[in-house]
C-alpha cells in the first residue's frame, strides 16, 4: 500500500499576483499622455528630447511620465553614449503581470494615434533618415574604409554567402536593400534570375551600379528608393537581404515590416547586423543611428511582421563587435 504522506504536494493553483503591482501598472497606464507614449513606442525607441518634440512638452514633464512607466515595468531604457532611449518593455519583470501587460499593449496597438502626433513622429523619423542619407552621400568614397572599422566584408562575407545557400528555397527574384558597393550582389546575381538593388542614397547607388557593370553583372536592376517605395511599385522577392542596413535606419521595425510585405509566399528575409554594443564613436565615423540590436529585438519585430524565425549564426570580430546572421521566413512557414 502506498504511503500517501510521502508523495510531495504539488500546487494546483498559481499564486495570485500582488494587488499593489496590478494597481501600479494600471495607474501608470491610466493617463491619456502616457497611453499615447506607449503607442508611440510601439515599435521604435526614442530619446527624451525626441519625445518632447513629438508631444510638445517640457523635458522635466516627459521625464516624469517616463519614470512612472519605467517603474511599472511598461518601458525599458537603453543608454547609447550620452542618450537614453526608451522603448516598450516586451515582458514585464513581474511574470504574473505579463499577461495583463500584453492585453494592454494589444489594445493600445489597435488604437489610433492622434493626427498631430503622427505628423510630429513622421518629422522626427524623416530627420533621422535624411541625416543617414546625407552621411552616405558625403562619404561614398570612404564607404569601405568606414565599414572596415567595424566589420570588413572579407571577414564575414563567406558566412553570409553560406547562409544564403542554406536558406535558398526559390531562385526567381532577390532584393538587396542598401547594397553598399555591391559586395554581395555578385553572389545574388549568380543565384537568382533577377536582382533588385535598392538604395535611397543616390551617390551610393551610382557607385554600386558602376562596380556591378565593371564585373559584368547584367541581371541587376538599380532602384533609387526605400522599402516603402518598393512596396508601392509592387516588387516581390523570393529572397530579401538586409546586410548591415538596420543600424543606419531610423525605424528598423518598419523596415522589417516592409520587407515582410515584399516577400513572396515562403520567401526568406536574411538579416545581417551588429549585436548591441557600446562603441559610441561609430555614430560620427560610420553614420550609425543605432548601436546594434539585441537578437530578441529582431525576433520580436519579425514576429510582429508575421515572419517565422529560422536559423541564426553569430560571429565575433577581432575588434570586439559581434555580428548576427538571422533568417526569417514568410508564407506557409510563418506562424
Amino acid at each position: 500500500m502506498t504511503d500517501l504522506s510521502s508523495i510531495p504536494k504539488v500546487a494546483t493553483q498559481p499564486s495570485n499576483p500582488d494587488i499593489s503591482a496590478i494597481t501600479a501598472l494600471c495607474k501608470a497606464a491610466g493617463d491619456p499622455l502616457r497611453m499615447q507614449i506607449l503607442k508611440v513606442l510601439q515599435q521604435n525607441a526614442y530619446g527624451v528630447l525626441e519625445l518632447c518634440q513629438v508631444f510638445d512638452i517640457r523635458q522635466s514633464a516627459m521625464s516624469h511620465h517616463l519614470k512612472i512607466l519605467a517603474n511599472a515595468g511598461l518601458v525599458a531604457t537603453r543608454r547609447e553614449g550620452t542618450t537614453i532611449f526608451y522603448r516598450r518593455n516586451p515582458r514585464n519583470t513581474d511574470v504574473e503581470l505579463q499577461a495583463l501587460q500584453q492585453v494592454l499593449f494589444s489594445t493600445i496597438d489597435d488604437a489610433r494615434l492622434d493626427a498631430d502626433l503622427e505628423d510630429h513622429l513622421r518629422q522626427i523619423n524623416n530627420e533621422r533618415a535624411s541625416a543617414s542619407v546625407a552621411f552616405f552621400n558625403r562619404n561614398v568614397a570612404r564607404f569601405e574604409e568606414n565599414q572596415d572599422l567595424i566589420a570588413s566584408w572579407t571577414d564575414y562575407g563567406d558566412s553570409v554567402e553560406g547562409f544564403l545557400d542554406s536558406s535558398l528555397a526559390a531562385s526567381g527574384t532577390a532584393i538587396e536593400v542598401g547594397p553598399g558597393y555591391g559586395q554581395f550582389l555578385s553572389k545574388l546575381s549568380s543565384r537568382f534570375k533577377q536582382v533588385i538593388a535598392l538604395d535611397n542614397a543616390r551617390e551610393m547607388l551610382d557607385q554600386c551600379e558602376l562596380r556591378a557593370t565593371q564585373q559584368g553583372l547584367s541581371n541587376i536592376k538599380f532602384i533609387l528608393g526605400d522599402t516603402s517605395f518598393a512596396q508601392t511599385q509592387g516588387y516581390k522577392a523570393d529572397c530579401l537581404s538586409l546586410n548591415m542596413v538596420l543600424h543606419h535606419n531610423p525605424t528598423p521595425a518598419d523596415i522589417i515590416a516592409d520587407c515582410a510585405g515584399l516577400l513572396n509566399e515562403d520567401g526568406v528575409l536574411l538579416v545581417t547586423d551588429l549585436c548591441a554594443h557600446d562603441q559610441e564613436w561609430v555614430r560620427d565615423s560610420c553614420g550609425d543611428l543605432w548601436l546594434g540590436f539585441e537578437p530578441e529585438e529582431l525576433t520580436r519585430w519579425a514576429q510582429m511582421a508575421g515572419l517565422a524565425e529560422g536559423n541564426s549564426l553569430y560571429l565575433t570580430q577581432r575588434n570586439g563587435f559581434r555580428i548576427q546572421l538571422r533568417q526569417f521566413s514568410a508564407g506557409s512557414t510563418a506562424t
